[in-house]
């Protein structure tokens, strides 16, 4: 939940899941309309999904505990290095690392290291070092696991033999979230490595980590459409595959249209436009793309499908279904969330076209 997210953001989300879906077996059987609108918002549905395929094995497996295993966490669905090694070191004390940005940017910056930490082998000589670091077995003591590290025995002495591994990572990554910071100057002189710290002896603190410049994104236009009949709204469920894949949607076209573009549209989709009302522009920003987008909300009759209409209906591709349950019942992503707040709008029977 905390990728890309806030925890103040989070926690109101974590709250109401884990009431919802208190453990494995919960998550595990939990129909997947119900799970994707507990996690709307968050963004990165394949997340959830991936948990839940995760909770199916530890149920079936495991006895619906997440197994005490570094390699076997690793096998669960979902779970990559960093995961497994959080789990595997605070839940059960095994002396594994677990690498995220934050920690990256500390044993860089400490080491004054200009790799970049983009790099999948970077991240995993990272990990390496850091599990000799950790370790206790006496093939894997070295005195100078990193060169500005003059004598690893005595942490490894904490970290192995007083099973603190977990703290010791809560301990990395909390450095680098509160201390050696992001954005704006790190605090140095809170850190308890500053007299280490190659990046600040050498006055590079503003150059490390180096990191690749993402590729710019491409830019896609479309223009949204919120069909009202009476009270209801249609929405439509995105494809099982790609972008946003089985979540509900506003119906949606490729490119920027204008009024006349619209009402001739939702014609040629065989319903009778009776007031059209312009919801202006709004942007979304994916990892990459974005869409920039027009809306319009507009109020259309088909009498051919009255009756179907009155208890929710599908034509082609579209459900229309009460505007209130479009809220509550179904995962409207937040792609969608400048024009889905006027799901509500009722626009009068008097003709404006």
């Amino acid at each position: 939940m905390l990728q890309q997210t806030r925890v103040e953001a989070v926690k109101p989300y974590f709250e109401r899941f884990t009431t919802t879906l208190p453990d494995a077996k919960a998550l595990a059987v939990c129909p997947e309309d119900e799970l994707l609108k507990l996690w709307e918002g968050l963004g990165y549905y394949n997340r959830v999904r991936n948990m839940q395929k995760a909770a199916v094995e530890v149920v079936e497996n495991y006895g619906g505990q997440l197994p005490a295993d570094y390699e076997k966490l690793l096998k669960l669905k979902g779970i990559g290095h960093y995961t497994a090694g959080a789990i595997a070191s605070i839940a059960y004390g095994i002396p594994v690392p677990a690498v995220d940005g934050n920690v990256l940017r500390v044993l860089t910056r400490v080491s004054a290291d200009d790799t970049d930490i983009m790099k999948q082998s970077f991240r995993n000589q990272m990990e390496t070092l850091l599990e000799k670091l950790m370790h206790g077995s006496s093939d894997r003591n070295e005195k100078n696991v990193f060169s500005w590290m003059e004598d690893a025995d005595d942490l490894r002495m904490q970290v192995y033999h007083q099973n603190l591994a977990g703290a010791f990572n809560q301990a990395l990554m909390e450095l680098g979230a509160t201390v050696c910071v992001p954005n704006g100057a790190p605090l140095c002189e809170e850190c308890p490595w500053k007299d280490l710290c190659e990046a600040k002896k050498q006055g590079l603190i503003g150059q490390i980590p180096v990191k690749s410049k993402a590729k710019p994104r491409k830019i896609e236009e479309k223009t949204v459409l919120i069909l009202r009949d009476d009270d209801k709204v249609a929405i439509r469920k995105r494809p099982q595959k790609g972008l946003l894949a089985g979540l509900y949607e506003l119906p949606n076209v490729e490119g920027s249209m204008g009024q006349e573009e619209v009402v001739s549209l939702v014609k040629q989709m065989g319903y009778a436009p009776i007031r059209i009302q312009p919801l202006g522009e709004a942007k979304h920003i994916f990892s990459h793309i974005e869409w920039h987008m027009t809306g319009y909300v507009i109020r259309v009759e088909e009498p051919e499908m009255r009756q179907q209409v009155q208890s929710g209906s599908q034509k082609d591709d579209l459900l229309f279904v009460n505007a209130e349950d479009a809220k509550e019942k179904y995962a409207i992503p937040s792609a969608f969330a400048a024009y889905a707040k006027y799901m509500n709008i009722f626009l009068g029977n008097e003709k404006n076209i």
